[in-house]
């Protein structure tokens, strides 16, 4: 079954339900909403640049949401992070933009300068950290809160900066072991348990392998620098290394590779783990994120092998039963608009045969959507009483959505947050 009607169709009709940020039923007053990239304002106001730019809607109500999003304080420091504070401001007025060139300079200078210092404060952390011989927090290094998230936005604003060369050099140093005790972990390798708090659960921590919180991140940021020509030492062997844990962890079943969302330490102490068969394969955990950043991998490291095996776990994922039966919600995060999403990025940079297959399967991920044929305002309706949010709500059901039809921007890169854009796309 596929969507009923255009993906354009249903971003439209997510966005006119969204189309006022003064909306009274929407979170105003909460503080955290009006600079939150996963759940509140620059999210949607992402959504209303994106269909502006392809002409489905003014740029009005783009700019409307950007001047709420705007119209404060800005968090800096400590407390911000890509999906909170300068970060997520500056991506969603770097995506403005990128389509309208020239427009919000000044701020985008400002919040430059601010992510710059920011960056270089939490490198130095980082470094004293294993200086020390301790190991991260998730909240250190992963795409959703750390430095491979603030990584994917230097590489999009500041490609040439100093501040990019400390991220990148700080995630090849990421990869080297670390002792603890007798044992020698990776260097990602986190004492907490997979929320980033203590979990008894975990005793010993875990080795989280996802894309939002894992070591997936790293790996794709590393790669996407690599493919864009951007180098420093030891970047290509990191990129390796972090390919050789995930093939180390590789469980080969029938329907197609799995990998496990994390490894404990006892399975490290066994050097066996195995993903379970009804995982999800989602953006945030699981194969479809690992085989995007996996695919980015073996195009840095000119590695066929590598390329045609990520390309066909994904398309192997999106074709057995047990794993699409575990994808039970609509999100970008961990739902079908995200597998949707990737299956349509991958096709972007994958071989040919493999380009076919994926092409074929979005158009049934997308009907998962509205499985009911409600239409465009009814499953609107639905997804923003849910949520309004990016991550796990409806302005991200809706960019994806509108991201895999024929009315998108051809320049888009908005997902750069998610380190699923294109390989080459145009600088702000």
């Amino acid at each position: 079954m596929s969507l009923p009607y255009e993906g354009h169709e249903l971003a439209v009709a997510v966005a006119d339900l969204l189309a006022r940020p003064d909306n009274p039923r929407l979170p105003i007053r909460q503080p955290w909403w009006r600079q939150s990239l996963a759940l509140g304002v620059p999210g949607i106001a992402v959504l209303h640049v994106e269909l502006a730019a392809a002409r489905l809607r003014p740029w009005q109500r783009a700019h409307d949401w950007l001047a709420a999003a705007t119209s404060g304080p800005v968090t800096t420091g400590a407390d911000s992070h890509p999906f909170h504070g300068a970060p997520a401001l500056a991506h969603v007025l770097a995506c403005a933009a990128a389509h309208q060139p020239g427009t919000y300079a000044r701020a985008l200078d400002d919040l430059d300068r601010a992510i710059a210092a920011d960056t270089r404060h939490r490198v130095a952390a980082a470094h004293a950290r294993i200086d020390d011989g301790e190991l991260p927090a998730l909240a250190e290094f992963d795409a959703i809160r750390g430095l491979a998230g603030i990584g994917a936005h230097l590489l999009r604003r500041a490609p040439d900066s100093e501040a990019l060369a400390m991220v990148l050099g700080y995630l090849v140093r990421l990869t080297q072991p670390l002792r603890a005790g007798s044992e020698v972990l990776p260097g990602w390798w986190t004492s907490s348990g997979p929320s980033g708090r203590a979990d008894s659960r975990f005793p010993g921590g875990h080795g989280n392998n996802g894309m939002a919180h894992g070591i997936a991140g790293p790996l794709a940021v590393l790669a996407l620098a690599a493919l864009r020509g951007i180098f420093v030492d030891g970047q290509t062997a990191a990129i390796a290394a972090i390919c050789a844990w995930l093939d180390r962890w590789r469980h080969d079943s029938k329907p197609g590779p799995l990998w496990p969302y994390w490894i404990t330490r006892p399975q490290l102490r066994a050097d066996r783990a195995e993903a379970h068969r009804a995982q999800r394969p989602s953006w945030c955990y699981g194969t479809a994120g690992l085989a995007r950043a996996q695919q980015l991998a073996a195009l840095a490291l000119n590695d066929p092998v590598r390329r045609a095996a990520a390309e066909d776990a994904l398309v192997r994922a999106l074709a057995d039963p047990r794993q699409l039966a575990a994808t039970t919600d609509p999100s970008l995060c961990h739902g079908h608009a995200g597998l949707a999403h990737i299956a349509h990025r991958v096709t972007a940079d994958a071989l040919p045969d493999t380009a076919r297959q994926l092409r074929a399967s979005v158009p049934r991920l997308l009907g998962s959507l509205d499985p009911h044929d409600a239409g465009p305002r009814r499953t609107a309706a639905a997804l923003v009483a849910a949520g309004p949010g990016v991550l796990e709500g409806a302005a991200g059901v809706a960019l994806a959505a509108l991201s895999c039809s024929n009315a998108a921007a051809l320049t888009s890169s908005w997902d750069a947050c998610l380190l699923t854009a294109p390989v080459t796309y145009p600088q702000t």
